[in-house]
């Protein structure tokens, strides 16, 4: 029996094996996990993520466009009567337009800059609304951040901007559950990897190299890093643990250098 034997997870975000929800997703398995997937509306979606799931055969595999609340609330009903209830949720959904990343933070677009948002940061509120009413005192929320959020970091523009309002959401989240049902929000912050999101990023590789050499470990991190801290952060070993940005970057964030 696993730690997290008959918990049941939902698992916002996994595109492919080099997601980091995949790396936590493949963490929560291996503690026996029951977990459900969403996916981006449309075919091309489905089959990437159902390939990727094959071995593991979930019960349930959602579309969820994350702009529509009545899609949002739909899948967690379902997961929630299918169920009775749902212990975990990880978010781990981020977008920009990729011509918003390509330029500075100051020639953003109104329209832009609404689409991030509403992609990157209150994707995480409706869910948290839809989730919370079905989990149990001890339910556990985690999502994806990048030190971006703290620092200006060149080249990530926009999309650092929606990350601070998603870490600040965190917290008020954290707050607001954590007084009403008992239940956890956190953040894990992760070191630069490649990821079907970084790839947007026109400076990335400059990125990469910069954050091994300023680590206090002087490299950078590896995916199965992120699925334990993950598998950490959604297990009752951290049951006293809400409203925090947990860093998993080899010590990137506390050098100065």
């Amino acid at each position: 029996m696993g730690k997290l034997s008959g918990k049941i997870g939902v698992m916002m975000g996994v595109a492919n094996d080099r997601s980091l929800a995949w790396a936590i997703s493949q963490a929560l398995y291996a503690e026996g996990a029951e977990l459900v997937f969403t996916y981006l509306p449309g075919p091309s979606n489905e089959r990437r993520v159902k390939k990727l799931l094959g071995p593991f055969q979930p019960k349930l595999l959602l579309p969820c466009d994350v702009q529509n609340d009545d899609d949002i609330t739909a899948v967690f009903r379902t997961v929630g009567k299918t169920y009775g209830r749902i212990d975990m949720l990880l978010h781990s959904i981020a977008f920009a337009p990729p011509a918003e990343l390509k330029k500075p933070y100051v020639q953003t677009s109104r329209e832009g800059f609404h689409r991030a948002m509403d992609i990157s940061v209150y994707s995480l509120v409706s869910a948290c609304r839809a989730a919370s009413a079905w989990m149990p005192p001890g339910g556990t929320i985690l999502t994806i951040t990048y030190f971006g959020a703290e620092k200006v970091m060149p080249g990530y523009n926009l999309m650092g901007v929606c990350k601070a309002a998603l870490e600040h959401s965190v917290r008020y989240l954290a707050w607001d559950l954590g007084r009403e049902k008992q239940i956890r929000v956190n953040a894990l912050s992760a070191g630069p990897m490649r990821t079907l999101s970084s790839a947007g990023l026109a400076e990335f590789d400059q990125m990469l190299r910069h954050a091994a050499r300023k680590a206090c470990l002087n490299r950078n991190i590896e995916f199965e890093e992120i699925g334990a801290t993950g598998l950490y952060l959604l297990s009752d070993a951290s049951s006293g643990v809400t409203g925090e940005i947990v860093h998993v970057d080899a010590g990137y964030n506390i050098v100065g250098l």
